[in-house]
């Protein structure tokens, strides 16, 4: 299937790892350009050199935080400028933080907020500019979680479920300048944390193993695999999906409560 996405430009935030790096990966084999971002330089430059190594293909990086509305404004310009347009924006950027609600106190909600929200909030607002003038697609990651909290899970959920009203509000906006707007719950999904939690845990099994050992609880039996969210990304931001807009995709392979 010819997903549509050759010269197409996207900047994906939080991109120097995870489901951001394999996201751009998947994006460049489909022949998109493609800005990545992340707060260290240091990431950047190896994400750079890995995805050319496994592609032969340069991607355009920058160093953002995108909790500073400055900083938002000037990824989407500088990606404009090295490239010419804006097609696709992925705001991926966003960390794990849960705790019990007596936990939490005013600066960590409002770091979480400003990562997780207003980072999508402002990029979308920067970027709306060019994806008027054709058209074009934002995906919002979020967590499956935020649909059903359960304990100690503050303040990500609440973040992310923001992010889904964020996402349906934006959709109903956007849809009038053939701008679709779109958001994948992720579940557990393979990252540098799970993995060295698998090497403390259980440094003597395969990979394969620690995986059904923590998925036993997941409805598919394992822990999911990077690429595998990113390939669903790839298909909402691409053609195939030109009359998806304003929904959630679950990534976590069964084991929410909702749809």
């Amino acid at each position: 299937m010819d997903l549509g996405l050759e010269n197409k430009v996207a900047v994906i935030t939080g991109a120097s790892k995870g489901i951001g790096l394999h996201t751009a990966l998947q994006l460049v084999k489909e022949g998109a350009k493609v800005a990545i971002c992340a707060r260290k330089p240091e990431g950047l430059k190896e994400a750079k050199e890995w995805i050319k190594g496994q592609t032969g293909k340069e991607v355009f990086t920058i160093a953002a935080d995108v909790t500073k509305e400055e900083d938002c404004r000037r990824l989407i310009e500088e990606t404009v400028a090295h490239y010419g347009k804006l097609d696709i924006l992925i705001n991926n950027a966003g960390t794990s933080a849960a705790y019990s609600f007596e936990e939490v106190d005013a600066p960590l909600w409002q770091a979480d907020l400003n990562l997780k929200l207003f980072g999508a909030i402002y990029c979308s607002k920067y970027a709306l500019p060019y994806l008027k003038e054709k058209g074009g697609s934002i995906v919002n990651v979020t967590a499956s979680i935020a649909k059903t909290p359960g304990e100690k899970s503050l303040p990500t959920t609440v973040s992310r479920s923001a992010g889904m009203a964020l996402t349906k509000a934006m959709s109903k906006d956007l849809g009038k300048y053939n701008i679709r707007v779109n958001t994948v719950c992720i579940g557990l999904i393979r990252s540098r944390q799970i993995e060295e939690k698998w090497k403390r845990e259980m440094p003597d099994a395969a990979w394969e193993e620690y995986s059904k050992t923590m998925g036993k609880a997941i409805p598919l039996g394992r822990i999911g695999e990077t690429e595998e969210a990113a390939k669903v990304i790839t298909f909402l931001v691409s053609d195939a999906a030109s009359y998806v807009t304003g929904t959630s995709v679950n990534i976590d392979g069964g084991s929410a409560g909702t749809l």
